[in-house]
């Protein structure tokens, strides 16, 4: 399989399969493709899975894509304004830790399952889940980032915190949790949320500079308005 990232404001991935190769996304997921291309949508693993895809929050049937010839083409676009990133899962052999809307595809090698965070609290009180997806494989996956991507590397104790929306992805190496913001005053006056996400390294971090569920809040006030 090649591809190649086509556009920058709300960017798409193409691919090119060879016969007998496939792809996976969520349903809806593709943006256009070539002939040659065979499409069956089915929950990928079972009912069970499908169901854990959902708690996860992405959508329970998947929709699986396989060349019939060389050289047919599929493509995926991102959902919101951002950016596409690969992942080669071989060079992680311990996962990746992903949250949920983050998945856009991957290639049929890959497997997503859902994975709870250490402590419950960290997903009780987040603010964007405690079930988490873990993907594993030899193939590609894709991510689709809310603006632009920054990646760390955390060395064995290193701390990052992250408000909550703006963690994409990271290694299973890095550990993860919540922190309360400390301080009556920075509470309801700093102007941020309540809660941190504190990352433990060791491991890879993914983060995104825009967390686009913020970004559409602040556009409802100037909605028009049914009443």
């Amino acid at each position: 399989m090649e591809h190649k990232i086509v556009g920058q404001t709300v960017p798409v991935v193409e691919m090119t399969l060879n016969a007998g190769e496939t792809v996976y996304t969520q349903s809806g997921g593709m943006a256009y493709q070539s002939e040659g291309i065979e499409m069956k949508t089915n929950t990928r693993g079972g009912v069970m899975k499908g169901l854990g895809r959902m708690l996860s929050g992405e959508s329970m049937f998947m929709a699986n894509y396989t060349a019939q010839k060389d050289g047919a083409m599929v493509a995926f676009a991102s959902t919101v304004p951002g950016s596409i990133i690969p992942v080669d899962l071989s060079k992680i052999p311990q996962g990746l830790m992903i949250q949920k809307g983050a998945f856009l595809c991957a290639e049929e090698s890959v497997e997503t399952s859902i994975a709870f965070t250490k402590r419950f609290s960290a997903g009780l009180v987040g603010g964007e889940g405690f079930i988490l997806q873990k993907a594993q494989g030899n193939g590609q996956l894709f991510l689709e980032i809310d603006g632009d991507p920054i990646k760390k590397e955390l060395a064995p104790g290193e701390v990052i915190k992250v408000d909550t929306g703006n963690v994409v992805a990271f290694e299973s190496t890095v550990s993860y949790e919540i922190e309360t913001v400390k301080g009556f005053a920075n509470i309801f006056l700093g102007g941020e949320g309540l809660f941190l996400t504190k990352l433990v390294g060791p491991g890879k971090v993914i983060l995104q500079s825009q967390n686009f569920k913020d970004f559409a809040g602040r556009l409802a006030p100037y909605m028009p308005s049914s009443k």
